[in-house]
């Protein structure tokens, strides 16, 4: 039994040695490879600093035409006949087309006779009233008499005025949905009647830059197809921020004699804002957006250091930054989305 015991004791000592100089060994090797140096990667990256900025927005706008109506009828009837050539210019006041007016003349004529009638009974009832013959109450009635005849009488005018159909403004009429002989309603489209002598640019900005834009400045925009930059004057301003979109909704005023612009184009709009004397403006690729924002590394102590960044207007190569970044540190341009906090790295700086 003695023999038994001693050999058990022996085992568990060995065993007991045998985790003893693992442990050791494994704590040997674990502090080996934190001692180790972790390579460092490298990088390129820019001193920020300080520079004048023109700051620009761009945004994306609509063409519009100045002034654009549809052409209907007030009154039904038959098209007499058509005065305009589709896709011609006509001037304000032109006659566009005419409705057939004679049953309304026939009854001009008929209210006319009624309004002579009644003009002559009102005359005679004067006299009548002078001569005390009859009372005043049977002179306001004859009276009466002649004016509803003449309220028939313009009535009926009015609407025959209607029937000749007239160019509310100048401008360039479109394809017509008409042919003479055709019988017409209020509710049927003629035709579209625009001007695009001027046009209106409309466009939505940030809330935040609501204080920077003024009437009367001047924004440049291009359109597509063409390298041409075309100017436009700021003359209308929303009154109040959309509540859905958080943006304020701007129009401007340009020429368009030359008629090389069209509505419904879209435009691409630059909108001079402040000048900013000390701005930071970093290369877009440095920026990195996430959930809660968007981060940028810079280069602290041979390491790399995340930090959050608030960015504002954003040129073809550049953005630029409102807080996070100050003047002499060196901002991280290359690699930035393999990189994390705190690895080191070997930094390149170029000139920005």
């Amino acid at each position: 039994m003695k023999i038994k015991y001693l050999v058990y004791t022996l085992l568990i000592i060995g065993l007991g040695a045998f985790i003893t100089y693992r442990i050791l060994e494994n704590t040997s090797s674990n502090t080996k490879d934190k001692d180790e140096k972790i390579p460092a990667m490298a990088v390129s990256g820019i001193v920020v600093q300080l520079q004048t900025f023109d700051n620009n927005l761009s945004i994306s706008g609509s063409i519009e035409a100045n002034e654009q109506v549809e052409i209907r009828s007030e009154v039904s009837g038959i098209v007499e006949d058509i005065y305009f050539k589709e896709g011609s210019k006509v001037t304000k006041g032109q006659i566009l087309f005419k409705v057939n007016d004679i049953e309304l003349r026939a009854q001009l004529r008929k209210a006319t006779t009624t309004e002579s009638l009644a003009s002559e009974n009102e005359r005679r009832a004067q006299l009548l009233l002078q001569k005390e013959a009859i009372s005043q109450e049977e002179f306001d009635v004859t009276r009466a008499d002649y004016k509803l005849a003449q309220a028939q009488v313009q009535l009926i005018r009015a609407q025959i005025e209607k029937t000749a159909v007239r160019a509310p403004f100048s401008g360039k009429i479109g394809l017509r949905s008409i042919s003479p002989g055709i019988y017409i309603t209020p509710s049927m489209l003629i035709a579209n009647l625009v001007n695009t002598s001027k046009l209106k640019i409309t466009f939505s900005i940030p809330e935040k830059y609501a204080t920077q834009v003024r009437e009367n400045s001047t924004i440049s925009f291009k359109v597509a197809g063409s390298n041409k930059n075309y100017s436009a004057t700021i003359y209308a301003i929303e009154p109040g921020v959309s509540i859905s979109t958080r943006t304020i909704q701007v129009r401007a005023l340009t020429e368009n004699k030359d008629g090389n612009l069209l509505p419904g184009l879209f435009a691409d709009v630059e909108l001079p804002l402040d000048i900013i004397k000390d701005a930071i403006l970093v290369p877009t690729e440095a920026i990195i957006p996430i959930q809660d924002g968007k981060k940028v590394f810079i280069s602290s102590g041979g390491k790399a250091k995340q930090v959050m960044v608030e960015t504002a207007t954003r040129t073809d190569a550049s953005i630029l930054v409102l807080s996070g970044l100050k003047a002499g540190d060196t901002l991280l341009t290359s690699g930035v989305m393999s990189l994390k906090n705190d690895i080191p790295v070997t930094v390149t700086v170029v000139k920005n």
